[in-house]
Parts: structure tokens; sequence; C-alpha cells
């Protein structure tokens, strides 16, 4: 997939998801996705600053 084709298709589900829902049911989807998005770059980040890959010490020898 390109990333236009990525983008239009957060986009086209964005629009899906919001219609018929009141604004304040938006902003509400709206956060718990951010707050999605925001736990998944942190737990990324730990595993890759605290768990390295198994075989990392493999590649060394």
């Amino acid at each position: 997939m390109q990333s236009c084709e990525l983008a239009l298709s957060v986009s086209t589900l964005a629009c899906c998801i919001a219609e018929g829902r009141s604004p304040e049911e938006i902003a509400l989807i709206s956060s718990i996705f951010m707050q999605l998005g925001d736990t998944l770059a942190t737990i990324a980040a730990h595993q890759a600053l605290c768990c390295p890959p198994e075989n990392a010490d493999k590649q060394t020898s």
C-alpha cells in the first residue's frame, strides 16, 4: 500500500466512524484512539530501549 493510499484509507475510516455521531461522541472516540496510539508508542520505545532483540548477541559474535 502506498503512503497516499494509507492516508486516504485512514481518512475514509474516520469519516465512517464519525457518521451519525455527535461532536461529543467523536471527541471521545478520538481521545480513545489517541491514548491507544500513545500507549503503543510507549510500548515500542520501552521494547527498543529495554528489551534488545534476542539475536543481537548472536550478530556481534
